[in-house]
């Protein structure tokens, strides 16, 4: 039987990272966690390239492009939704991670969906570096280890 999974190996690979300005006081911490444990998985600091989008609306089609370009082995996508008072929390929530979703289905380099969804900005900040870790560097985490999974199935697709 043969098996397969990624390593946490990022040498020599390109990411680009799509971060939402929105809440970005939030975002930051998720994009200097991702980027920090790309670096810490050994990738080069000029092999990440980030791309600032206003809202975490606009994040899929910039992931779409970015991963169809050929430059990258990952993309991963950071923002942050927070509820309010009304229901564009769940068009937005909802729309991005659908688009993103999509994009990942389409693509040949694995996307990376890390868009918090909170309830509140407490939430919000625990999941960005406090009590419930860094979810920019857990999405670094699973942008490498996808990254090489994909290089070991296309070289057992023999492609």
């Amino acid at each position: 039987m043969k098996e397969f999974q990624g390593d946490l190996k990022a040498q020599g690979k390109r990411f680009a990272i799509v971060a939402s300005r929105f809440n970005d006081f939030i975002v930051e911490h998720l994009v200097r966690g991702a980027a920090g444990m790309l670096q810490k998985l050994g990738a080069e600091a000029d092999a990440i390239s980030v791309f600032y989008v206003p809202g975490a609306f606009e994040i899929p089609p910039v992931a779409l492009r970015a991963a169809r370009s050929g430059k990258f082995h990952a993309v991963l996508c950071l923002g942050a939704v927070i509820r309010g008072a009304t229901p564009h929390f769940e068009y937005v929530a909802g729309e991005s991670a659908k688009g993103i979703a999509q994009a990942a289905r389409e693509c040949p380099v694995p996307i990376i969906y890390a868009v918090l969804t909170t309830d509140t900005i407490e939430q919000a900040v625990e999941r960005s570096g406090t009590k419930a870790g860094n979810k920019g560097a857990d999405a670094a985490l699973a942008a490498v280890e996808m990254a090489n999974l994909y290089e070991a199935l296309r070289r057992e697709l023999g492609e």
